[in-house]
């Protein structure tokens, strides 16, 4: 049984077309606006919060009850961060939403690694929660109108516009702002010179992708955003998750159009994908409410029907369907995909793309996360794949 002791300070969720929504503050008391967002994952929200994709963002979860089982440690020693200073538990240093909405906020968790209480971390990284209202009607309504903007208002605190949560560019916030070399801890100094080298091009990226990547023995140099790839000696590219709009990342963009000449292989995931969809010609577009958690179907295509205004059929002989983990607001549109390049993967509920690859070279990216962390974690062989093709390429 979980306890929920009624906090003093009421608080509602107020939506930009006019809704309220009156529950409960919890975390930090404080009023605070973003993009409100939902996700269907059930478990995993240490992992979600600090997913740099959600940056600016408040939170919804439809699971009726979230913080059971605490929040691991964040002291920066070992096993909570690793020898590479990558926090073992979380997807980066800090919350990144502004908010958090849930049914039901446990605070009396129950685990082994628990050192805290969900709402002890949020009131610690300054980020305000609401709890006690009904999820699943405030999850129906972002479903028919889209996603909106909203803001978080606890009783006693500062009044905050809808348009303060707005960030004039959100990757930049969450990208590194200098390059850093990674090398597998278990690789000798010695022989690290040997091991392939991945540009890890870092518009949010997500810890488990570094982690996946160190685990294959390669050497990660991870870059900004808008880092000059010239000058770079490296054997492949992998574009990384991150938030927003994919054409804000102009500078992104190009480098990637220039990187398609040199014929090395180039690998992306979420925002990732929309960025090379962009490099190679073809366009991007809202998705109405955006798919993010732990459960959606994604057929990979064998043989290819017409693509349509929404995308590909999945009706397809010889297709396979995995369950991945999403976190995005934007898709490609497939009608505008280039000749030489094809859809790769379809989502098995609305059809849009969730993957592109290209017919001429070694180019391809995928819209949902291959490390998913939480995951499942079904379609990790596709950075196998990335990794065996730089392998190939480096002998």
């Amino acid at each position: 049984m979980t306890r929920q002791t009624k906090p003093a300070r009421q608080a509602k969720l107020v939506l930009e077309d006019g809704s309220e929504y009156a529950g409960w503050s919890f975390g930090r008391p404080r009023s605070q606006a973003g993009e409100v967002v939902f996700t269907t994952g059930m478990t995993g929200y240490p992992q979600s919060l600090t997913d740099p994709s959600f940056r600016g963002q408040i939170l919804v979860s439809t699971y009726p009850l979230v913080g059971n089982y605490g929040v691991p440690l964040t002291v920066k020693t070992e096993p909570f961060f690793d020898k590479t200073g990558l926090p073992v538990h979380f997807e980066s240093e800090r919350i990144q939403v502004s908010g958090f909405v849930v049914s039901e906020a446990c605070d009396e968790p129950s685990h082994f690694a628990s050192g805290a209480s969900l709402a002890a971390w949020l009131d610690k990284n300054n980020v305000p929660g609401i709890w006690g209202i009904d999820t699943r009607s405030l999850t129906i309504r972002l479903r028919e109108h889209g996603v909106m903007m909203g803001k978080i208002l606890v009783e006693g605190s500062r009044d905050v516009t809808l348009d303060s949560g707005l960030a004039a560019h959100p990757v930049a916030d969450v990208s590194p702002a200098k390059p850093s070399v990674i090398v597998p801890p278990e690789i000798p100094a010695d022989e690290a010179e040997g091991l392939p080298a991945v540009a890890l091009v870092d518009c949010g990226a997500k810890a488990n992708i570094i982690r996946c990547l160190l685990a294959r023995k390669v050497t990660v140099i991870r870059l900004p955003w808008n880092h000059d790839l010239s000058g770079i000696a490296f054997d492949g590219i992998f574009l990384s998750n991150g938030p927003g709009d994919p054409k804000n990342c102009g500078k992104t963009i190009a480098a990637v159009r220039r990187a398609f000449s040199l014929g090395k292989p180039v690998f992306g995931i979420c925002l990732g994908n929309q960025i090379m969809a962009l490099a190679a010609g073809a366009d991007t577009y809202k998705l109405p409410y955006g798919h993010r958690g732990q459960n959606q179907p994604c057929i990979e295509l064998d043989e290819h029907g017409a693509a349509g205004s929404r995308g590909v059929s999945a009706n397809v002989p010889g297709s396979r369907c995995y369950i991945t983990s999403q976190n995005h607001g934007y898709a490609v549109r497939a009608e505008t995909l280039p000749s030489g390049w094809e859809p790769w993967f379809v989502n098995g509920n609305d059809g849009t793309i969730e993957g592109i690859r290209s017919k001429t070279g070694p180019f391809s990216a995928v819209q949902f996360h291959p490390e998913g962390c939480p995951g499942p974690r079904d379609t990790e062989f596709l950075i196998d794949r990335f990794v065996e093709t730089l392998r190939k390429g480096k002998k």
